[in-house]
């Protein structure tokens, strides 16, 4: 019995939990330091039921198709090859993108943590966190499931330490900031950090394929993974402006290091690390799979490529990921928003919740382009 629910429950929930909880949400401290606490809370509202909508109907759509393909293959088989073809570039440049901040920020963590300890510089640590990750996604989705979960238990745990150490640093009058000049076009800014950090369709099909024989619980797992999420982030807001205030920097830990010294801020590194080589391990797994099924590219390369793009990309040059991580929140996922409304539409979903929906999506798009180009 306790087997059964870890196999078909809980581990289905943490794998999905997993891949949802990134880097996005060590932003979100700081953008509600420069909203205020009632528009961000307004946000979170309405975007986790967005979220929650556009999750579980996107697992009506994986229940009905056939299984063993990714995003590009669910849009060739709704809306013919060209449309699959147009789509899969975004894709997989946005999903490179994704996995390219992942590295640069989870090394970061790991160079933060370990060099002042064994030493090393941050070309060591990127090629240490790129030899961890690549090995973790070449054994699969069995290999990280139960690591996932662990993960989030000790994601929690360290938020409880965080705020054990900080309880005495936290003042409840920080979550009253006063933004007296708070700019009308930061009235939006939550929007593409907390999309891009709830946002978790990459592996809702990897989910129902590991509930094989059980998939009328599916929409029971993508709800519970989804708001598993949301309450860690909003915990995450309520601890870190609480502690910080007016001093939240825009990644949060740095901030939270100036107020409470050294000794915690590995800990909370280590949080960085957790939460980054998860969401890397699950999001390179999506893209292995589409690489895979979609494009019918053989295992290893499939592998290789989703493995040494980023690092290829870092050296390179390639290593800002916070305008990065905005405009794939706002635009990528805009689009990606569309198509699956647009699929839920030839599948029986109704025509006044779905188009309100997608013109929700274009503005969305339009205030991201505008913003951050």
């Amino acid at each position: 019995m306790v087997r059964h629910l870890f196999k078909n429950y809980i581990y289905p929930i943490a794998t999905l939990s997993g891949s949802i909880i990134g880097v996005g949400f060590l932003s979100l401290p700081y953008i509600t330091s420069k909203v205020g606490l009632l528009p961000t809370l307004f946000y979170f509202a309405v975007l986790t039921a967005l979220v929650v909508f556009i999750h579980t109907i996107f697992g009506q759509i994986c229940i009905k198709t056939p299984d063993f393909k990714r995003w590009p293959g669910f849009v060739g088989f709704y809306f013919g090859g060209l449309a699959k073809k147009i789509i899969l570039i975004p894709m997989v440049l946005g999903s490179f993108g994704v996995l390219l901040t992942y590295l640069i920020v989870g090394s970061q963590f790991l160079n933060a943590i370990f060099s002042p300890i064994i030493g090393g510089g941050m070309f060591f640590y990127v090629f240490l966190y790129f030899l961890l990750l690549s090995s973790a996604i070449y054994f699969g989705v069995k290999a990280i499931s139960k690591l996932e979960f662990w993960a989030i238990v000790l994601l929690l745990a360290s938020f409880f330490l965080i705020f054990i150490k900080g309880l005495s640093q936290i003042n409840l009058s920080n979550l009253i900031i006063q933004n007296s000049k708070l700019e009308i076009k930061n009235l939006l800014l939550p929007y593409g950090a907390i999309l891009f950090s709830l946002w978790g369709t990459a592996l809702i099909p990897e989910a129902e394929e590991m509930i094989q024989g059980h998939k009328k619980s599916l929409k029971k797992i993508i709800i519970s993974a989804t708001l598993i999420p949301a309450i860690i982030y909003l915990l995450f807001i309520f601890l870190v402006l609480g502690i910080t205030g007016s001093q939240t920097t825009e990644s949060a830990l740095v901030g939270v290091k100036n107020i409470l010294g050294d000794g915690i801020t590995s800990v909370i590194l280590f949080v960085g690390v957790i939460t980054t080589f998860t969401a890397f391990i699950a999001h390179g797994l999506f893209l292995k799979k589409v690489f895979i099924y979609d494009l019918k590219v053989k295992e290893f390369i499939a592998w290789a490529l989703v493995c040494f793009t980023p690092l290829i990309l870092f050296l390179l040059g390639f290593n800002s990921f916070i305008a990065i991580i905005s405009f794939i929140g706002g635009v990528l996922l805009g689009i990606e928003g569309i198509l699956i409304l647009l699929i839920y539409r030839k599948i029986g979903g109704k025509s006044f919740i779905v188009y309100p929906l997608i013109l929700v999506f274009m503005l969305g798009i339009v205030y991201s382009v505008i913003y951050f180009i």
